[in-house]
């Protein structure tokens, strides 16, 4: 094998074949073909990706992940909205603290266990500032709502319009597809949604979802394993075969319930 030049060094990797990456709880597994030997990347100083659009595609690409397999974990089933009173609120870094102490309020009303949530800020169309779109797993009486965010007007909504027999795991998906459209928009080139030095979303903590590393020869392999764990096949599949201009490595995805 050349050596030398960094268009033609390469790196072994012992871990070559497929790999799959299962979230059980939240009852989806992702994952891609590992080739035995990559080009050796070149250093990239911060900010400068060779593919920039690419990148932030990719960017965003992991960012919903994380947040599905996020709601899926804790069947987070229940979207609300959060609004400010008046001229609103233009400042990001006020909007985490009123946020954080809406949701001590509503977790101390509820009892003081533990409340996993997750929620995104989004600005108005109309010049008002911004406003906070979030997701539960449990039903909150509307007036403990109002009465821990106490900066304006709230809605709080199952989400029912979905199909007889719909699951909570795929309710809860359903729900972080509808705060993911939040989310990646601010990963466009000149959005005026990005919020520079802070996250996209919040979410609380210590309710990250296990997962599970598994490898195979083939897809169906690791597939099987994935199954096996599970207990039955999964509902859904997708297969990077199914999309004409993917430039990554071969990839999949499953997702059960």
């Amino acid at each position: 094998m050349p050596h030398g030049s960094s268009d033609f060094s390469f790196l072994t990797r012992p871990d070559a074949g497929w790999v799959l990456n299962l979230y059980p709880t939240a009852g989806e597994a992702g994952g891609s073909f590992v080739p035995s030997y990559r080009p050796a990347s070149a250093w990239v100083p911060p900010g400068a990706a060779a593919d920039p659009d690419r990148s932030r595609v990719e960017a965003g690409r992991r960012a919903k992940k994380k947040l599905r397999t996020y709601c899926a974990h804790s069947r987070l089933n229940r979207l609300g909205t959060l609004t400010y009173r008046g001229s609103g609120c233009h400042d990001p870094a006020q909007l985490r603290l009123d946020v954080a102490e809406f949701f001590r309020k509503l977790r101390a009303s509820l009892g003081g266990d533990p409340l996993p949530y997750v929620w995104v800020p989004e600005w108005h169309k109309s010049g008002h500032g911004l406003h906070v779109h979030f997701a539960v797993g449990q039903f909150v009486p509307r007036s403990m709502i109002n009465e821990a965010w106490g900066r304006g007007f709230v809605h709080i909504k199952r989400l029912s319009d979905l199909s007889v027999g719909t699951t909570t795991w795929q309710e809860a998906r359903v729900a972080a597809g509808y705060l993911s459209k939040y989310v990646t928009k601010t990963f466009g080139s000149d959005s005026a949604e990005r919020l520079l030095g802070l996250h996209r979303y919040e979410v609380a903590q210590g309710f990250q979802p296990p997962v599970i590393r598994l490898s195979g020869r083939t897809s169906y392999e690791a597939l099987a394993k994935a199954v096996e764990i599970m207990g039955f096949a999964p509902s859904v599949s997708w297969s990077s075969d199914e999309a004409e201009e993917w430039k990554a490595p071969p990839a999949v995805w499953f997702a059960w319930g």
